[in-house]
């Protein structure tokens, strides 16, 4: 059996290898190809991901698989390895080769196509693109089955989730947000955001957000830090990329998408680094992940005392440019309730609001409730509907967004996963570093990291997110601890 053994790992980990091969290939097209490069990565990426598919279905790994599966001395960790390598295996084998050529091909092209259509508001140059993706994804769900397309897809992102356990989770949740949202609205103290939108150098932007990054304890000596059209981390452990993107005239984009792709950051450089290239040492579910790059961001990165600490830093960056804010003011503009058309420069009480949308109008789009044709005049409508907001254009609207281009439909719904699972980590945290805020305001961010490492990171997908988030936390997953941070934060700022 040590010899099988041995064999799966080396099975297991060069598609892991292979894997992160694409992975760098897509960073790289998000940061440095050419854009005479577009086809050529295109095949690339096709061909590669030929390989792997090859590789992950090879009748030879299926058999290594239910022979491990049939042995009774496997420890606990060669059976969580066997066990989520029969669920990736099995998934695998029901899809043809030709149509993961085809999709990693069309994603690839959808992407650049994406690139250059959302700054010119440009749908009509997008929308074939998208119309391929969306039905080789449709065909890939298929070809999975299940009772719904849809669960087909989310199994990629949170095992074992369904698109009618999201309706029901997102229905409870937006009935709860909505009178938050309305006590804001009829508050009679009020913050002040514009002063976020002055003329910030990108310059300083940079400088202040690497000084972030590292005092977060992202190593860059194992990780890069660049800019993109979208923001994204790329790879693990020892290679992983960040990106991040300025606006000279709106402060939290660059600050919040930095700290947010960092908290990513930190999970992949926080597994065990001797079993993260094996099928259950790596992340535990795209939920959980966000939970990690939410809590940084709004629970750390939006708390009094971390402006405590880094507000003068912030104004020694941008010399005389916030000299008549003081800091509470800052402190309350980088909470303001403020609908926004835009998703990653949302506020934490309608943040969930964008998500809820997007899983509604991904989920009819794959079902075939509706079609591309119809996402701008929906999304219009939907944005009126839940955030009291119309898009004056698709650069604001439906083209804002990356995922659709590159195939990750059944990504979005763990956004707002993430922020329910962040929560709950988050009073965990504070039930076991009662200084926290204390160490915050002292710019002793690691704390954080290390709590993250000792608690999430480390085990991988030993246990499932359910699992995880009971173990962690010793209760399943709620609504009820991101409410609490909610209602107890606008208490504060809005005296409501």
């Amino acid at each position: 059996m040590t010899g099988r053994l041995t064999q799966f790992y080396q099975r297991a980990r060069k598609i892991f290898d292979l894997s992160q091969v694409r992975q760098t290939l897509g960073w790289d097209q998000n940061v440095m190809m050419p854009p005479r490069g577009v086809a050529q990565r295109a095949q690339q990426l096709s061909a590669l991901a030929a390989v792997i598919h090859a590789e992950s279905t090879d009748p030879a790994f299926g058999e290594l698989i239910a022979e491990l599966e049939l042995g009774g001395t496997l420890d606990e960790r060669a059976r969580a390895d066997v066990r989520e390598a029969r669920k990736a295996y099995d998934r695998a084998v029901k899809v043809p080769a030709r149509l993961v050529e085809a999709r990693a091909e069309a994603c690839s092209l959808a992407q650049a196509a994406w690139e250059s259509a959302m700054p010119r508001n440009d749908f009509q140059a997008f929308r074939p693109h998208l119309e391929r993706v969306v039905a080789l994804t449709r065909e890939w769900a298929d070809a999975l089955g299940g009772t719904a397309r849809y669960d087909a897809l989310l199994e990629d992102y949170e095992p074992g989730m369904t698109e009618a356990q999201l309706r029901v989770i997102f229905t409870d949740l937006k009935a709860s947000l909505l009178p938050i949202l309305d006590a804001v609205r009829g508050a009679s103290r009020r913050p002040d955001p514009s002063v976020l939108a002055r003329h910030f150098p990108e310059q300083g932007q940079r400088a202040f957000c690497l000084g972030l990054v590292q005092d977060m304890g992202f190593d860059l000596e194992a990780g890069r830090f660049d800019v993109s059209t979208h923001p994204c981390t790329d790879g693990t452990m020892r290679d992983v990329r960040l990106t991040t993107r300025y606006h000279e005239d709106f402060l939290p984009s660059s600050i919040f998408s930095t700290i947010h792709e960092a908290g990513h950051g930190l999970y992949e450089q926080g597994l065990d680094p001797e079993r993260f290239r094996d099928p259950a040492g790596q992340a535990c579910s795209t939920g959980i992940h966000e939970s990690q790059s939410r809590l940084w961001e709004n629970f750390i990165g939006r708390s009094r005392p971390f402006w405590t600490r880094y507000y003068p830093a912030l104004c020694r960056a941008f010399p005389g440019t916030l000299d008549d804010v003081p800091m509470e003011a800052f402190y309350g503009a980088v909470n303001a309730v403020a609908p926004s058309l835009i998703r990653i420069e949302a506020d934490e009480a309608t943040y969930n609001l964008h998500i809820i949308l997007r899983f509604e109008l991904e989920a009819d789009l794959i079902a075939g409730r509706i079609e591309t044709r119809d996402l701008p005049g929906l999304w219009r409508a939907r944005m009126l509907e839940s955030l009291g907001l119309e898009p004056s254009d698709d650069r604001t609207g439906v083209l804002q967004d990356i995922h659709w281009s590159v195939g990750l439909i059944g990504y979005f719904p763990t956004y707002a996963l993430g922020n329910l699972y962040g929560a709950q980590f988050m009073e965990q945290l504070r039930r076991d570093l009662p200084d926290l805020d204390d160490a915050v305001a002292r710019g002793e961010l690691r704390v954080v990291k290390e709590w993250l490492n000792r608690n999430i990171h480390i085990h991988g997908r030993r246990w499932s997110a359910p699992e995880l988030c009971a173990r962690v936390t010793g209760a399943p997953l709620s609504a009820d601890p991101l409410l609490r941070h909610l209602k107890g934060k606008y208490a504060g700022i809005y005296g409501i």
